[in-house]
């Protein structure tokens, strides 16, 4: 059986256009997954970067599931050493409010941008090695249990919290919660079977989870013809060419990476993309296919980082429509 389809956005800003145009093609991507199946929609939190403009995730999250109807929407993640605990289930509880039954809580450890934003954020360096203690403290604030301090809404309210992860820490953490795990495979390719094994042999039944369950994102890109669909997996490589040379920018449009790159550089960002699935329909699928194989995935996380609003839908389409019919 295969696992469920889900989508990852990061509300992409394209050259040339503003972060109100964003949220607008994000709004239009969600209603489009939604009428296609996808079950869940999630946006990730980054500061300081201009080509990307998720940084308000929780006021994004309520403009995207306003939206819609029934589609799952969350975080991929909120970067909880950036947040208070209580502020992030007072957020959270406010949205399951709004939309019952709906709402995701994926929680990283990681700044979202570079350590000068994070000290701009006023985040605390040691955060990210008390993420355990942080994550207890949020979850605590979802209990229906009296406390001195209780989060309003959020206080006895079911919303399924996730870990994510790049590394190793969040998978054993996952593990031994009994919580949700999802690893970020779309850019950090080379952990992704050491963190599943690490989940899985530290995982402890809970009330959450009797059994593991993982989500690996990954980035997919799907046109008519393979060359269409390398063509615009060019505006995923130009922005990890950006990350190596140094450079920040907005999205930018599609095209020929020959002169733009050395082969060194080539070489790094392909490694970095290891799995990026671009190609037709049928190719993009009988690469997932071979790249699910003995790795045990309960759900795919899609990454289409495309540049024109209608050929990214039309990508989520296409894989979509090949999903129903195996």
């Amino acid at each position: 059986m295969l696992p469920k389809l889900s989508v990852l956005d990061l509300a992409p800003v394209l050259e040339g256009s503003t972060p109100a145009e964003s949220f607008k093609n994000s709004r239009e991507l969600i209603q489009a997954v939604e009428s296609f199946g996808y079950n869940r929609y999630w946006v990730a939190e980054h500061h300081n970067m201009q080509g990307i403009a998720s940084s308000a995730t929780a006021v994004l999250i309520g403009y995207l599931a306003a939206a819609t109807k029934s589609i799952r929407v969350g975080s991929g993640g909120i970067m909880l050493p950036n947040h208070s605990p209580l502020l992030v289930a007072e957020q959270f509880g406010t949205l399951e409010s709004m939309y019952p039954g709906r709402i995701d809580l994926g929680l990283g450890r990681a700044p979202g941008s570079d350590m000068m934003t994070a000290r701009a954020l006023r985040r605390d360096d040691r955060g990210a090695y008390e993420f355990d203690r942080l994550v207890d403290e949020l979850r605590g604030y979802f209990e229906d249990v009296e406390r001195p301090v209780i989060a309003v809404p959020g206080k006895g309210m079911s919303i399924p919290v996730w870990l994510l992860g790049s590394s190793l820490y969040s998978a054993q953490l996952a593990g031994q919660l009994g919580l949700p795990y999802s690893f970020a495979s779309h850019f950090a390719p080379d952990l992704l079977d050491d963190a599943l094994n690490t989940y899985r042999r530290n995982f402890k039944p809970s009330a959450v989870l009797d059994k593991p369950y993982v989500m690996v994102a990954v980035n997919a890109i799907v046109a008519d013809t393979d060359d269409e669909a390398e063509f615009l997996a060019s505006t995923l490589f130009q922005q990890f060419l950006g990350i190596i040379q140094g450079k920040r920018g907005k999205t930018q449009p599609p095209r020929d990476m020959t002169d733009l790159w050395t082969e060194d550089q080539k070489k790094v960002v392909l490694q970095q993309l290891k799995y990026t699935f671009y190609g037709s329909s049928q190719k993009v699928f009988t690469q997932l296919v071979k790249f699910m194989q003995h790795r045990e995935i309960d759900e795919l996380m899609i990454n289409s980082p495309i540049y024109n609003i209608e050929d990214r839908k039309k990508s989520y389409e296409l894989l979509s429509k090949v999903w129903k019919e195996v």
